[in-house]
């Protein structure tokens, strides 16, 4: 499975008033692991920021002046996530954007829907988490993903960011720690795939009783702070 954790930064709100893309950032994942590919450009939008929207991002015009336009990173970036799985946290916003930058290109780009699939991470968190905040700052601090650098928005750390919380809440595990995909995260999990593709077999992990009675009670102190959590019913009943 080929999917793309996506994110983009505009000059405002409204691609049909004509405000434009200025940062793309995206993510591989294979099997639902960083592949260590990524895509990330600035963009010259040849439009001023609408009020409000250059204090989101911190850049400005004078940052942007030399960077390639859209029309310049097109095929690269259409390269990139063509049939891929695109995630995206408020997908409606983003693919609207990228629509409209596709058409300023021509009919002959179509539409991203015509290329990628799309799973919209605020509308899975809006049924998970009913009647709750579910931005992704919200996000971060509910599933416990370090986003202390977040201070502007970024589209390639809000892309790792995503990254995190997507697999947080799909996986009920612990998969974090992908912000970076380079390092001791990628080197552990490519031994822990080469041994099983090479023996067939799982590694068995035994378990101390004090290392147990830890695990049970973090369980339970999310129990007591979320209602749940995602362990519930897997948990081996006691030996009786």
């Amino acid at each position: 499975m080929r999917q793309v954790v996506l994110d983009t930064e505009t000059t405002g709100l409204y691609a049909d008033r004509g405000d434009r893309i200025v940062e793309i950032g995206c993510i591989e994942l294979l099997e639902r692991r960083p592949s260590g590919r990524t895509f990330h450009s600035y963009l010259n939008p040849d439009r001023d920021f609408s009020p409000g929207a250059q204090e989101v991002t911190g850049l400005t015009l004078d940052f942007l002046a030399d960077k390639p336009r859209f029309n310049e990173v097109a095929e690269e970036f259409l390269a990139f996530v063509d049939g891929a799985e695109l995630v995206i946290h408020n997908a409606a916003f983003d693919i609207g954007f990228l629509d409209a930058e596709l058409a300023l290109l021509g009919p002959q780009f179509g539409k991203m829907q015509a290329r990628c699939t799309v799973e919209d991470t605020l509308q899975m968190a809006r049924m998970r988490y009913p009647g709750q905040r579910v931005s992704l700052d919200a996000l971060c601090r509910r599933l416990g993903v370090d986003n202390a650098q977040r201070q502007l928005h970024g589209a390639l750390l809000d892309a790792q960011l995503l990254t995190e919380v997507y697999l947080a809440m799909t996986s009920g595990q612990s998969e974090l720690g992908l912000a970076s995909t380079t390092g001791k995260t990628t080197q552990a999990t490519t031994k822990v795939k080469t041994e099983f593709e090479t023996t067939g077999e799982r590694p068995r992990v035994r378990v101390e009783a004090a290392e147990l009675e830890a695990h049970r009670a973090r369980l339970e102190a999310i129990r007591r702070k979320a209602g749940r959590c995602a362990w519930d019913g897997l948990e081996p009943a006691p030996a009786g």
